[in-house]
This record gives C-alpha cells, structure tokens and sequence, in this order.
C-alpha cells in the first residue's frame, strides 16, 4: 500500500501559534504529535513536531519501511518552528520516530515523538500512533467528591508504589502485573488499609528499568511495560470506583539524554541550556530543561495537564524541585553560573512552577500539586498571587531526616538528640506538609526502616511502631513507601516483589495491623486531620522531657470535637504514673497503643477509665496519671 501525503492539511490556526510562542496554549497535546484524523474525506494521522534549527523532517515507520526519503514533513511559513504533514491511511498502533536532519552535529537524528501518546516496549524506542480520547470512564461518583477527598481538611495518607515491584508473578519467570492486574489488586489492598490515595512512581515511558521511571523519555505515554494506555486508564477508573485517588510523581527537571530522546533534539540545545554548567546536571548525568524558553515550558505544563485531563489523575507530584530552584544545585564553586547580581534562584525555574500550578489549579480546582522539596525556599505551598510557588503540598524532608536520625539512637542516647524529635513542630505551620517515609529512605544502600531501628528483634519492632503512630498523630498528611507498612527487612529492589511471605510472621502483621488501625483512626477522627494546615490544631502539653524521652501534645479539630491526647514514650522503660496537666477535667480512654498486644505489642490496651485530678501540672489546673509501656506512642481520648 503506498501512503500518500495530503499537502496543505494542518492542525493549528494562527492563534494556536501565538499562544504556542508565548508558551501559554496548554492544549497543545490537540495539536503536536500524531493525530488519528479525516482530510477531506480521508483518514490518516496528522503529524507534527517542533525542530526549529532542522532542515529537513520526515516520518520514519513500519508503514514506510523506515525510509527517511519517504514522507517527509513541511515546515510551516511562519516562525514557529513547526513542521507538519499528513499521512493517508495509517492507523492506530503504527511505530514511527522522526528522522530530523540539521546542519549541526547530530548525537541522533532518529527522535521518537515529544508528544507520542504511547511507546514501544523498552528497550525498543519507537513512538506509537495512539488514541487516548475514547475511554468510557466509569469514575463519576469519586469525581464528583473528588473536592472534599482532596481538601485540606481530610485525611490523606498515601501508598507510594512502584508498579514493577509491588507484586510480580514469581511462578512466572517473575513477570510484572499488567495495568488491569494491578489495579483490583492493590484496590483491594489499599481499601483494606484505610489509605486514602496511591502515588505512583513515575509510569511516564522510560527507557532504563533501574530508573524507577526518573530519566523519562515519553512525557505524554504510559509506560509499555504494563499495558497500553487504555490499560492505564482502566487502572485509575479501578481505583477511583474503589475510593483511592491516584497521584503521580512526574519529573520535569531533568530528562534522558538518550539518542532517541529530547536532548539535542533538532541538532541544537532546543530544550536543554547549551551551556552545561545549566544544562547538564553532574549528580545524575541527565539534562536540565531550559525553563527560560516558552516552548519548554508550555511544553512541560502541557504535560501535566494532559495527565490531569486524560488519565483523570488527582494529583502530581513534582520530583526533585529544589534542583529546580537553584542554579547551583549539587555543584562546586566555578561549576555554575550565578544571575547578573550573583544569585543562584533559576528564575525561569520559578516562573515556570507559579505558571504549572495556575494552569492545573485553573483547569482543575479539585486535584492538588505536591512538591518534592528540600531546602527552606519560602512560600512554596502560598499562592502564586501572594507571591508564592503555588503548590497545595510540600514534602517535610526536614521532618523525615530529624525523625530517622532520632529513631536511630539507642534509647539510652536519645536525651542528647531531643531537638530531633521536637525541631519539627516549631515549623509545622510555616508551609502546607505532608510527612514522608518514602522510597528514597530505603534504597541506595540506606536498609529498610526496620533495619534503621535499634535494639534487638522486638525492640526494632515496638520502635517503628511508636514511628509510625507519632507520624500519624503530627500535624501533616501523611506518606509510606510500600513494604514499610509490614516491616519488610530487605533494602527495596525494583526488579523483584516485595517480601509479602513476612506476614507468616505475626512480628510483621502487627506492623501491617497497627498501619491499617492508624489509617483508619486518622480518617475516623477529625482531630488527627481536620486542622493540619492550621496552627489551632496542636497545642504542646510538654514538650521538654528529654530525660524521660517523652512528648506530649493535644490534638483539635472543631469545638464539637473531643481532642486527643498523644503521649510518646521513646525511652526503653516504662513509665508508671506519667503525670500531664490537661485543660478540661473529666475521664479519658486509651483508643490507640502501639504496644498493644494486637500489633506484637505486649499490653492490652486498658479499657478502664482515667479520671483527672484537680491538680496543677504544665501550667494547667487539672492533671491526669497514665502508664506508659517502653517505646510506645499512647493515643487517650475524653469520654
């Protein structure tokens, strides 16, 4: 069959290319790629690519034996750099790549497709012609209550998952889960948990498996390897139907700089910084995009909205922002270039975050923008029109280090490390939080959290309860890697199944349990969620007991809620007696104890009453007597 080209056929009307240059038209995933699509009369697929520096582009495919003479694209009269052609009968499912010559030095002239809605199977690199637009989704009921699941006032606890690695067919030459096998498995999973989302590491298409999907090639498909993008898609309407958004970690600064991928795309820097002091980044030897340029960052935004749009995701999580943020970011003195007054802020960085979160806050008011950040940039979760980045989370890494770096300690030293366990509540409120324990802290040589824990056996494991309970009891919402919620002992390895066998083992299944009762506690009471974002939420009883190794606080939520109280005890020995001052008299309950017996624990938690007395203690008139077993977080609530 000979594929004609039909000349003349174009996507884009002039408006479309005044926004493209100004980098503000956000549907340009309409416009660029490969379209399925009718010329008078005839069907094709419409292609189109931005190669400004080219002289000469064509479509290299299995239709036309990969000839580059065969169907070469035009360039349009305008300045916009974009070349386009149509090609009559191609259907869905062709392979092609872009075969782009310029007058520069060229690492590869074959490019797979910026805009390709889906990919080959790695380790092959070519782009497929796909349609994403005709799914039935079946989500309705969680789009509509999408609002009030991702509100601030809700309690969010997230499931991190790696999809390659979550669960394998072991008697199956240890073959991944499809996308449709997957999704009824960790549904179920997840819903039994109480955990209220799952954030996904990244599915953009990649070509390294040992990535983890962070050097991305395919910035608008779906990775191959567990379906196609319908698959996906199905994947997000399984979950949504079962009450678990879906979130996903999306990476935006940096990319591969494979032959078949962005960098050097058209025989020039078009979007990475030329000069590798800015466009190359020595930490994990990939490209930095030039966010100075309004292709690249209309590019970018265009991305994040069309998973937003397409796949229905509820959130995204932006990787690595503060390498964003600074232009001397993992570099020496001499290895960068400072602004014209010797700062290091990427202000075209900057920009091009404030622009991200207006677009997907405006287009879609009910998911939330979550950023990776590590430093004390300020206002990263404020508004943009208050000055700030935008961003509805940031990731409290300095929470994340104080804790590990504390739980670490042999009981006996941790008086002389008390800062670490409090540091982080003078600075709670400063920006909107979520608290993780993710995949970075259990990798790269860094053990597992339960390989973190001192002591011996049961030690270990009555510390990293008591971790998990005062995570869930400080103000923030709340982040676990998968296999930390079972204790699994191995360091994480992509390319094996988690260790579930270790819940033979009751050791394992009471971390299992008390994270499922902990999900379910923090959603079924308002105090532990309702005030994360605001100060009015906490409220220290003592915060200064080092000696004892011991803090307490109160949780609030609105004057009709019945606060809670949270003990922490991270000494290695019980407390008989523990006197707190409370600011209301009354009885008070034990609902939580992470040495409970039902955990691996070894006391029951006590059903009877605890009765105030009317006694000054921490400056309060009334105080309260309780016991507090070695490494255990007590949660008591008035009755």
């Amino acid at each position: 069959m000979a594929y004609e080209m039909l000349q003349g056929v174009t996507l884009f009307s002039e408006f479309d290319i005044y926004l493209f240059k100004q980098g503000v038209h956000y549907k340009l995933y309409e416009k660029l790629g490969a379209h399925l699509h009718v010329s008078d009369g005839r069907s094709g697929v419409y292609f189109a690519t931005w190669a400004p520096n080219a002289t000469s582009v064509s479509v290299i495919a299995d239709f036309n034996h990969f000839d580059i003479s065969a169907h070469p694209l035009q360039k349009r009269a305008d300045d916009s750099g974009i070349w386009e052609g149509f090609v009559c009968d191609v259907n869905a499912g062709a392979v092609y790549k872009y075969f782009i010559d310029s007058p520069n030095p060229h690492t590869s002239k074959q490019k797979a497709d910026p805009y390709a809605f889906f990919a080959e199977v790695a380790p092959n690199s070519g782009s497929r012609v796909w349609d994403v637009q005709n799914y039935a989704w079946n989500d309705a009921s969680w789009m509509k209550n999408r609002k009030k699941n991702n509100s601030h006032k809700s309690p969010i606890s997230i499931y991190e998952v790696h999809l390659g690695s979550w669960r394998r067919k072991v008697e199956e030459n240890n073959r991944f889960l499809n996308y449709i096998e997957i999704a009824y498995e960790l549904s179920s999973y997840a819903k039994e948990m109480g955990f209220t989302h799952v954030e996904l590491l990244p599915i953009t298409e990649y070509p390294f498996e040992g990535s983890w999907g962070y050097q991305t090639t395919g910035y608008f498909a779906p990775t191959a390897r567990y379906g196609t993008a319908e698959q996906m898609q199905e994947f997000i309407d399984i979950l949504h139907q079962n009450g678990i958004g879906v979130i996903l970690d999306w990476v935006p600064s940096h990319f591969v700089t494979d032959g078949h991928g962005l960098s050097n795309f058209d025989g020039s820097c078009l979007y990475e910084h030329k000069d590798p002091k800015r466009g190359y980044h020595p930490q994990w030897k990939s490209a930095i995009f030039n966010y100075d340029r309004n292709e690249v960052r209309a590019f970018l935004i265009n991305s994040a909205l069309f998973w937003l749009e397409m796949y229905h995701f509820d959130g995204i999580r932006v990787d690595a922002v503060a390498s964003m943020l600074y232009l001397d970011y993992a570099r020496e003195e001499g290895e960068w270039i400072p602004n014209e007054d010797g700062s290091n802020v990427n202000r075209g960085a900057v920009q091009f975050l404030k622009e991200l979160n207006s677009a997907a806050y405006g287009v879609h008011k009910d998911i939330i923008m979550f950023a990776e950040e590590s430093t004390n940039y300020s206002m990263v979760t404020r508004l943009v029109s208050d000055g700030g980045l935008g961003f509805g989370y940031k990731w409290n890494m300095g929470w994340m280090h104080d804790i590990l770096k504390y739980m670490k300690q042999e009981p006996i030293a941790r008086q002389h490390h008390h800062d670490d366990l409090t540091f982080s509540f003078v600075y709670m409120y400063n920006e909107n939080y979520i608290l993780p324990l993710s995949h970075d802290e259990v990798v790269h040589m860094k053990g597992s959290l339960i390989g973190k824990m001192p002591g011996d056996y049961a030690k270990k494991f009555a510390n990293l309860r008591a971790m998990f309970a005062l995570m869930f009891a400080h103000p923030g919402k709340k982040l676990l890697f998968m296999g930390a919620e079972f204790a699994q002992f191995a360091e994480w390895a992509y390319d094996r199944s988690l260790d579930w066998h270790l819940l033979d083992y009751e050791s394992h299944k009471g971390v299992q349990k008390c994270i499922q009762t902990l999900n379910h506690m923090y959603a079924n009471e308002p105090c532990l969620h309702k005030n994360d974002v605001l100060s009015s939420g906490f409220e220290w009883i003592h915060e200064n007991d080092c000696n004892a190794n011991v803090i307490s606080f109160i949780r609030k939520g609105t004057t009709k809620d019945k606060p809670l109280i949270v003990v922490c005890n991270f000494a290695d020995k019980e407390h008989i007696g523990y006197e707190l001052g409370l600011p209301t008299k009354g009885e008070y309950k034990e609902i939580f104890n992470s040495q409970s017996t039902q955990f691996g624990g070894y006391v029951a938690i006590s059903q009877d009453p605890i009765k105030t007395q009317n006694q000054p203690c921490h400056g309060r008139k009334n105080m309260l007597k309780c016991n507090l077993p070695a490494l255990s977080v007590v949660y008591l609530k008035k009755i």
